[in-house]
This record gives structure tokens, C-alpha cells and sequence, in this order.
């Protein structure tokens, strides 16, 4: 697990990923790139863990967060379920293309390619078989009905195989550490803790709310929630390993209520060495092969660097730029993102240099069917469409401004008011 730290102890390797993570900003307003931004600053609020079952040591949240940054869980195997309902509409099907498409599969592009394939984790309920024995071995199964979608990092190699298809897909993994977290199997609840916990400051509350079983695993349970009003997060909980001090599961509930936004967890988890044949892989006979390098020539599009990493997770707030920062200076289509706010708070903002959304008669009928999907809004700005999630909301102006955070319609509403 990487070290827990503070802004003020950024690395080369961060500068990197924050540059990366600017040339991708356009992105913040699609849902399944936003779920890390849940992960609010953080500021700590001392709290003992409440007697439970099981019966473990009373511990700090001090404690229990600084027993997360020490874990150093090198070899783990087991099976994850991950659900995630973000409340998008109904679209028959259509609402997987248009998340294939924000994490970049385009027309041609392999069925292979983890980059496309893995964003489907962002909608339903799905189970994964994990393996990991240390940074250079890796792997992770999605289940399917009668069907399997593997990738497998090992040593230089990363594979994506789809059995559905007999599609593969092969890059290659640099020997860069930084790029090496970047083949570590994504959607595990630690991918998820870890983005909670990037930063510390006074706009949440973190607590120890007593203690679980995880699968079969005794655990502590820290709670994160926002001490800020009008946040769509109402709480973020942490089951903890008591022993190893590895996250096994995280919950990510809206403040909306009602089932969780996101539910990653250990059914079943070991620590012992997976067997080393685990991460061994050989293309079938007759199976269809795309390299990396090959995947998007059709379409002149770079290839991605990094075929083992499911989806842009975003930023936590603490780690976004601050507020009133150039976020997105110099991206294409963008007059700069900027950050409203701070926390739980944070809004991205940003000008697409052109029209707003197609509405009622004058956009015909793709006019109709947006307004089927968002809700209209006036202010001091003038008029524009609110599209919300369950999680995230971003309104879009007539006149082509961008508003989007975890933050309710109205807190969005008053931040483009203010922008004026």
C-alpha cells in the first residue's frame, strides 16, 4: 500500500500523476471517473471503537489511519464484490457505451483492452477473483455469465483477455515504480481507502465506530462523513484488517440515503502466496491478439500508457488544485478548469468555448430527449440543465459553462450565480 501522506510531501512520481491527471480533466464530469473525489479532505476526530464483535483493543482514529499506512499486504488472493448504483437513468444499454467511450474504447478498439473493459465495474453488482504477489505480479478476473474477462500483470507484461470474445490485448508495463502502481488490479476496497485518505484537513470527521467480520477476518471500522453542508456524501466506512491493517472493504452511502453509491469488499480473502502459475498466461490458439502499441492507429489516437488501470479515479479534493486554480490551462476545448471551493465542497468548473445542452423545441428531438434526462434550472447566470447522479452533479449552462461536484443542484446553482 502506498504511504499515507500530506500535501507537503509530494514526490516526483505525484508531479507526474497530477500532470496526467490534468491532460485527462475533461473527464471529472463523467460519473465513473468521479467516484475517487468522494474522497474528501479529511481532519481527525479522535474516537475510541465501540465495544462489538468482535472484541479487538480499543484504537484512535489516529491510530487506526496511521495501522492503514503502515499495512505493506504483499501477497493477498481472494474474491471481491463490488456493486455501484450512481442512480443513471435507464438508457436500454446505452449507458455502457457512453462508459466505454469516457474511458476510451472507440470503434475497432479489442474487447480485450482493460481500460474499456473494467469501466463496466461502474454500474451493477459484479464479483472478481483477485491475486497479487508483489508489485510485479498481479490478477484480476471478472466473472461472467459463462464468461470470463482476465488481466494479468507480470513482470513487463500486462494482458487483457476476453474468453467471451477470444479476444487478447498485450502492453507492456515500464519499469517505473510509478507506472508499476499504475498495474496494481484496480476496484480492491484499498484502491478505494487510499483515495479516502490522500489528505488532512478540518472539513471531515473521521471516527472508529466499533468493530466487524469481514470475510471471516476481524476488523475495525473507521468512518468517514463530511462536516460541510450540502455535500451528495453522507458517510465513507472502512472495514480494517485488525491484524495486517488492510482495508477489506469500503461503503460509500449518499446523503440521499438509501443503498450504498459503492460496496467493494472481501468475500473471501487469503495472505498466503498465491501459486506462481496464478499469473502465467498464454494467448488460446485462434485467439484474436492486439498489442498496445497497434490498438488505435485506425483512429490516430495515442495508445494508452497504462492498460492495467481500469479508470481515472480522479483526484481527492485534497490533492485537486486549490480554490481559484488553473486546473485545465492549456487542455484543448477548455478555458482552464478551475476549482470552486474547498473539501467536500470543491467544484470543478470549466468553459466548453460553445453552446450549452440541446433543449426543448430548439434543439428538435435530441432537445426533448436531454430534457427527459436533466432538469432546468435559472439563476443571476441565466438558464441552464442540471444532470445529477446519485453521487454527482454537474450543471451546464446555455452559454457552455461546466459546474460539477458532489455537491447538491443547488450548491451548483449558486456557484455559477457567483461566477457572474
Amino acid at each position: 500500500m502506498a504511504p499515507y501522506g500530506s500535501d507537503d510531501s509530494t514526490t516526483a512520481g505525484e508531479v507526474d500523476e497530477q500532470r496526467s491527471g490534468r491532460r485527462k480533466a475533461a473527464r471529472y464530469i463523467v460519473p465513473v471517473t468521479v467516484i475517487g473525489v468522494a474522497a474528501a479532505t479529511i481532519g481527525l476526530v479522535p474516537a475510541l471503537a465501540d465495544s462489538g464483535d468482535p472484541d479487538l483493543p480499543k484504537i484512535t482514529a489516529q491510530q487506526l489511519i496511521e495501522k492503514i499506512a503502515k499495512s505493506d499486504v504483499q501477497q493477498v488472493s481472494g474474491t471481491v464484490k463490488i456493486s455501484t448504483d450512481l442512480g443513471l437513468p435507464n438508457l436500454g444499454g446505452l449507458e455502457s457505451g457512453l462508459l466505454s467511450g469516457a474511458a476510451g474504447q472507440g470503434e475497432g478498439d479489442s474487447s480485450a483492452d482493460p481500460t474499456a473493459k473494467l469501466a463496466e465495474l461502474a454500474s451493477g453488482t459484479h464479483t472478481l477473483r483477485v491475486a497479487a504477489d508483489g508489485p510485479d505480479r498481479q490478477k484480476l478476473s471478472l466473472l461472467e455469465n459463462a464468461a470470463e474477462y482476465s488481466v494479468i500483470h507480470n513482470g513487463k507484461d500486462v494482458w487483457g483477455y476476453d474468453s467471451k470474445s477470444n479476444e487478447v490485448y498485450h502492453g507492456t508495463s515500464s519499469e517505473s515504480p510509478e507506472r508499476g502502481k499504475d498495474r496494481q488490479p484496480p476496484a480492491m476496497p484499498k484502491d478505494f481507502a487510499e483515495e479516502a485518505l490522500k489528505a488532512v484537513d478540518g472539513t471531515t470527521s473521521v471516527t472508529v465506530d466499533g468493530t466487524a467480520q469481514v470475510a471471516g477476518r476481524d476488523a475495525y471500522k473507521l468512518v468517514v462523513k463530511p462536516k460541510q453542508s450540502g455535500s451528495t456524501v453522507g458517510a465513507i466506512t472502512v472495514a480494517v484488517d485488525a491484524k495486517t491493517g488492510m482495508p477489506l472493504k469500503f461503503t460509500l452511502t449518499p446523503a440521499s440515503g438509501g443503498a450504498a453509491v459503492v460496496d467493494a469488499g472481501f468475500t473471501k480473502v487469503s495472505f498466503a502466496e498465491p501459486a506462481a502459475s496464478t499469473f502465467d498466461f498464454t494467448p488460446p490458439k485462434g485467439a484474436k491478439v492486439t498489442e498496445e502499441k497497434d490498438a488505435h492507429k485506425a483512429s490516430d489516437e495515442t495508445p494508452r500508457k497504462a492498460p492495467g488501470k481500469a479508470f481515472d479515479l480522479g483526484e481527492a479534493p485534497g490533492h485537486a488544485p486549490k480554490d481559484g486554480e488553473d486546473f485545465g490551462k492549456g487542455l484543448a476545448g477548455l478555458d482552464g478548469m478551475k476549482t470552486i471551493g474547498e473539501g467536500w465542497n470543491a467544484i470543478a468548473t470549466f468553459d466548453t468555448g460553445g453552446e450549452g445542452v440541446p433543449s426543448g423545441g430548439t434543439g428538435g428531438d435530441l432537445g426533448g430527449f436531454m430534457d427527459s434526462l436533466g432538469d432546468k434550472v435559472h439563476g443571476t447566470f441565466g438558464s441552464g440543465t442540471v444532470f445529477s447522479t446519485r453521487l454527482v452533479n454537474a450543471l451546464i449552462t446555455d452559454d457552455g459553462k461546466v459546474y460539477a461536484g458532489l455537491v447538491t443542484k443547488d450548491a451548483l446553482v449558486k456557484a455559477a450565480d457567483a461566477g457572474k
